[in-house]
């Protein structure tokens, strides 16, 4: 689309793309969202800065989460390890050298109970980027909840749970896809009856954006997505009305600045069409886009790392002009490993800045009627549109991603880019233009390699002493759900009060569902 930029423009090119402002800007708080979903956006209540955060057990993570707190963030935001996100144990041979690299290794509620150690549940906002195993992520925290006395009723937080973005872009699923929708909707049922304050979906563009694919991509794929939990939910039995208000959405904030902030207004226009004119929701609450953004990682270099201080806080800055309800800025040194302390005080810092220095949060939408952001906003709109139709004309997202076309998009857009950047088409500062021959060191985190055989060490020992038969007849029960079709949570809860590591609960699933097979796109 930059290929198309005019230097300048005018009211003509807002009417050549048939902008009409009362239906499609409107107000704040009033459908459809274009300027935001609440009428005083920041001026009443700042987004949440919530930082991404997980390293190697849960005592490590803890002294990490604690720190944020400590330096103001409001909400905290889980990372798990892979053999988590995928459901294996740390002891399992398939996790081996894989324990607490890249998140926080949590194979049972006693480690559930370390992670959140000295934090209170019902004072704090709690995300967890988890999707296969999210179901089971979810009862261990509502049982750590429970454990502690705090009141269930009142938990507040999202999981992720997007399990189609796994098919599509990252790859961390375990089940078919009917049945890890299922789950996904078992857990929609459940949470509105025993944690009502928790969102139980955030819906995902974040890792498709980071597979490659443009930003119209973005949307198109992201609500796609949501429409096909949205639809599934409704097959299940699930009033529209009370299941949408807790559907989050979650998002990347790259590089193109005005065309991240004409991305974020697209979708909450389009998302708001969809579920008022073609689901039919009454609720005005259903038809907001609630999001998530984080700063883009892939944009991220190991060359001049200091460099990406600055990107990182034109991304977020874009964020906060677009409208995001909560925001993660990246550590400057996560090309190298994951941050240190002073990065992720630098990253939250960013986000502070812009908050209280800059002035941006005190006007609302200040680039509504802007004949470029406009434009780009309706463009990238009617971008995403099209491809809603195409995915419609496929028979639906699910038989999209099936057939590997999603896949295939999101190659071929991350190809013309990566092609651009070799060409020198495209300018990565430090990478193929304003190089230096000395790249001076930075300190960057490591994790202790101790940390894993004391983590399997942990998990032996808990099998060691928990009971037998409570253990055995609650997994025996989760494999009876997944069976006869009834909802998979309570037994799930039971499992995980009964001491089932991540591991064996998902393996009983797998018993039961099967693993899913990828389709091979070339």
């Amino acid at each position: 689309m930059n290929n198309d930029l005019k230097p300048v423009y005018t009211a003509a090119d807002l009417d050549d793309l048939g902008f009409d402002p009362e239906r499609d800007l409107g107000y704040p708080g009033e459908y459809p969202f274009t300027r935001g979903i609440q009428p005083t956006m920041y001026r009443g209540r700042l987004w949440t800065m919530r930082q991404y955060a997980g390293m190697g057990d849960a005592k490590e993570s803890n002294r990490r989460y604690k720190f944020l707190i400590a330096n103001g963030t409001a909400g905290l935001s889980v990372a798990f390890d892979l053999p988590t996100q995928i459901g294996y144990d740390s002891d399992d041979p398939m996790a081996l050298g894989e324990v607490g690299k890249v998140g926080v290794a949590i194979d049972s509620i006693e480690d559930m109970t370390r992670l959140f150690d000295g934090i209170s549940l019902d004072n704090i906002s709690t995300s967890m980027t988890i999707n296969a195993t999210a179901s089971i992520l979810l009862a261990l925290y509502v049982a750590v909840a429970r454990r502690t006395g705090a009141d269930v009723k009142k938990l507040s937080g999202t999981v992720q749970n997007d399990i189609l973005k796994e098919y599509i872009a990252r790859g961390t699923y375990i089940y078919p896809i009917p049945h890890a929708m299922r789950i996904v909707t078992d857990m929609f049922a459940w949470a509105n009856e025993e944690v009502p304050e928790w969102n139980t979906i955030s819906i995902s563009g974040y890792h498709m954006r980071e597979a490659g694919s443009t930003a119209a991509q973005e949307v198109a794929f992201t609500l796609a997505d949501g429409m096909a939990y949205v639809q599934a939910a409704i097959d299940a039995g699930l009033d529209i009305d009370r299941f949408a208000p807790r559907l989050s959405f979650f998002f990347n904030a790259h590089n193109k600045f005005f065309e991240e902030v004409a991305k974020f207004r697209a979708a909450r226009r389009l998302w708001a069409s969809i579920m008022r004119d073609r689901f039919g929701a009454k609720n005005p609450r259903s038809w907001m886009l609630r999001f998530h953004t984080q700063t883009a990682g892939s944009t991220l270099t190991a060359q001049q790392p200091e460099n990406n201080i600055v990107r990182t806080a034109i991304q977020a800055l874009s964020a906060v002009l677009g409208g995001t309800q909560s925001l993660h800025t990246n550590g400057y040194d996560e090309a190298l490993a994951l941050p240190t302390e002073e990065a992720a005080r630098i990253a939250l810092r960013t986000q502070q800045i812009i908050a209280c220095e800059s002035g941006v949060p005190n006007t609302i939408d200040p680039f509504a009627g802007s004949y470029y952001l406009e434009s780009l906003t309706t463009e990238i709109e009617q971008q995403a549109r099209a491809y809603l139709d195409r995915i419609g004309a496929l028979g639906g997202m699910l038989r999209a991603i099936e057939q590997g076309w999603v896949q295939q998009e999101i190659q071929n857009a991350a190809y013309e880019y990566q092609r651009a950047v070799d060409t020198g088409e495209a300018t990565v500062v430090g990478v193929n233009r304003f190089t230096r021959e000395d790249e001076p060191s930075i300190p960057i985190q490591r994790i202790d390699e101790a940390l894993e055989r004391k983590q399997i060490e942990r998990v032996r020992a808990l099998r060691g002493r928990r009971d037998p038969l409570r253990w055995q007849a609650s997994l025996d029960a989760v494999k009876d759900h997944a069976r006869i079709g009834s909802n998979l949570m309570p037994a799930i809860l039971e499992a995980v009060e009964s001491s089932a590591t991540v591991g064996e609960i998902a393996a009983a699933m797998r018993e039961v569902f099967g693993e899913y097979e990828e389709s091979v796109v070339i």
